[in-house]
């Protein structure tokens, strides 16, 4: 079966002073990705909903917004409020990921899950009707540029399968040193969707790596 593929550049990776040119660098991908990190769930410190408003008020491409904080039941609702097309945050910062994941739709956005690399992938893939997409992490989160976790495919392979089985539209994303050897084995293994930062920012031309990435994925 051929499934859609999907090329969503991190600005973790960008310029943070000319953001707005940097969005449009990005330009001919499917969304951008923008990571909220908090310092306590991982050890590093982003933006929060000020940074997102604003990139969601410039950028010419749909941003799903990938929340590396604590108590997501208490702060991701507001990220789906401000109008993210999508807004993903870990299994492992969320009570109640189930009743979450219902109030990020209710507000209108598509409702990820994230996994780190140690979280294994049952519950989630137990109530797949309940998520838009499935992050996977090939990485563990808290900085870009990290080499990719072979180690992950076959847990890549295993929520595909599950989607699979289950009929399930959900979206399967990656995220940790995507490039353009790397993504075609994570293509291979099931994944659908893939966050690139250095890989495309680091690029000359970011459009031109959006497509060779795309173009490897789809061939993979």
């Amino acid at each position: 079966m051929t499934r859609a593929i999907r090329i969503e550049p991190s600005i973790l990776a960008a310029d943070f002073v000319n953001m707005e040119a940097e969005l449009q660098r990005i330009a001919t991908a499917d969304a951008v990705h923008v990571d909220v990190m908090d310092n306590h769930f991982v050890p590093n410190l982003t933006f929060g909903p000020e940074m997102v408003t604003r990139v969601q008020a410039v950028s010419p491409v749909p941003l799903d917004v990938h929340l590396m904080i604590t108590d997501a039941d208490r702060w991701a609702p507001g990220y789906a409020e401000l109008g993210a097309f999508s807004v993903t945050f870990h299994a492992e910062a969320s009570e109640d990921p189930l009743a979450l994941a219902a109030a990020l739709r209710a507000r209108g956005s598509r409702a990820g899950v994230a996994l780190k690399p140690a979280t294994p992938i049952d519950d989630v893939v137990a109530h797949l009707d309940a998520y838009d997409q499935i992050l996977v992490m090939t990485i563990e989160p808290g900085f870009g540029g990290q080499s990719f976790m072979d180690d992950m495919l076959a847990k890549i392979a295993a929520v595909r399968s599950a989607i699979d089985a289950a009929g399930a539209g959900t979206w399967l994303q990656v995220d940790g040193g995507i490039n353009g050897a790397t993504i075609a084995r994570a293509a291979a293994a099931g994944a659908d969707t893939f966050v690139a930062g250095t890989s495309v920012y680091g690029a000359d031309d970011p459009a031109a790596a959006i497509a060779a990435l795309r173009e490897a994925a789809a061939t993979a």
